[in-house]
């Protein structure tokens, strides 16, 4: 008796440690978007996802398309991925940077809506996939240069989103990417219209200083400092003033560094003139911005972001790290938030990189 005793004490003491673990937060979404080859995909720690996005699909006239024959096989390849995670989720993304030309023409009316959403269910029963993510950079507003665009764009994207789920039913996730500046939030999307119809939003909480700038900055801080008001949480108060849920809101981490050349080394780069030089993933992140190199790694303790800088070659970089993203996810922890997503999973580390940092964040009780 006093062995079963003992017995049941070790197991019971066990249990209790199993589940002191803090387990993933129920409803918590973790999203990669994916836009590798076919191969590497098997390496990454896809059990620590709940979705993955294939991207990106285009448009091919009115329909929804993809855009090589090798993505038929990386398609395929990551919904077999369910063998590893059955729980996981496979989107489709449409456009991306550069990626939605036409986006703005073939939704104006609704004889192209409704073509795109006849193809979009039917490469969704084909390949079996879970939804569609909408990367439509930007509705309404100047996105890539040279791209259509109208005013009227804003109603057109609600009458596609509203199409889609009266087609897709509620067999099908629809998610759409969200500029995480202040003029998309304010004039690209009908937000009251739109949100009741989709499963979340993605909020590109990066990029917030991108290729085009012509000053340096965070281009993906939490925080919104004295200089800088571009930031996550700003993103995110703006979507909540708009009436949209917090449940339904993602934000963005990225997984990848900006470099700026700058003309002025005051402040160690940051806020500085500059161009964009071009971009690292996070990778290779410290086989660019180490002592070796000449760089000196700073921190933003306002914005939460760190930045690097050499002073000799005068590059600036900015990025996300452990521990900024650790931050961002207890944020969205925090805040009762959808979740988190990154771009892209492309740019990790196979093991132990920042996807393995989200998942031990968000279970972590500090």
């Amino acid at each position: 008796m006093q062995k079963l005793c003992s017995s049941l004490l070790a197991l019971l003491i066990l249990l209790h440690c199993c589940f002191a673990q803090s387990p993933r937060k129920k409803n918590f979404t973790v999203t990669g978007y994916y836009a590798g080859n076919t191969t590497a995909i098997d390496s990454f720690e896809v059990d620590k996802l709940t979705h993955l996005i294939f991207s990106f699909c285009h448009l091919d006239g009115n329909r929804l398309s993809l855009g090589r024959a090798t993505d038929t096989i990386i398609l395929q390849k990551m919904v077999s991925l369910r063998q590893k995670n059955p729980s996981l989720k496979i989107l489709v993304s449409l456009g991306g940077w550069g990626g939605c030309m036409t986006c703005s023409p073939v939704f104006s009316n609704a004889e192209g809506r409704e073509e795109f959403v006849r193809s979009t269910k039917e490469l969704l029963e084909l390949f079996d996939i879970n939804g569609i993510d909408l990367d439509w950079e930007y509705p309404a507003i100047e996105g890539y240069p040279g791209h259509a665009y109208s005013p009227n764009d804003k109603a057109n994207f609600t009458e596609l989103i509203k199409i889609l789920r009266k087609t897709l039913g509620k067999k099908y996730e629809i998610s759409f990417a969200a500029g995480g500046f202040k003029q998309f939030i304010d004039e690209s999307v009908d937000w009251k219209e739109v949100m009741p119809k989709v499963d979340r939003v993605n909020l590109m909480s990066y990029d917030l200083i991108g290729g085009y700038s012509t000053v340096t900055g965070h281009h993906t801080a939490l925080y919104s400092n004295a200089v800088q008001s571009s930031s996550t949480d700003n993103g995110v108060k703006l979507l909540l003033s708009k009436g949209v849920p917090a449940n339904k809101i993602v934000i963005g981490a990225a997984f990848y560094a900006r470099l700026f050349n700058v003309t002025d080394s005051s402040n160690n780069g940051l806020n500085q003139p500059g161009s964009f030089y071009r971009g690292v993933s996070y990778k290779n992140l410290y086989d660019t911005i180490n002592a070796a190199n000449g760089f000196t790694q700073y921190r933003d303790a306002i914005a939460q972001a760190p930045y690097a800088f050499n002073p000799e070659r005068k590059l600036f970089a900015t990025y996300d790290d452990s521990i900024s993203v650790k931050m961002k996810t207890k944020y969205a922890v925090r805040k009762k938030l959808n979740g988190i997503m990154f771009w892209q999973l492309m740019d990790d580390k196979f093991s132990n990189g920042l996807l393995n940092v989200i998942n031990s964040s968000m279970r972590s009780k500090e």
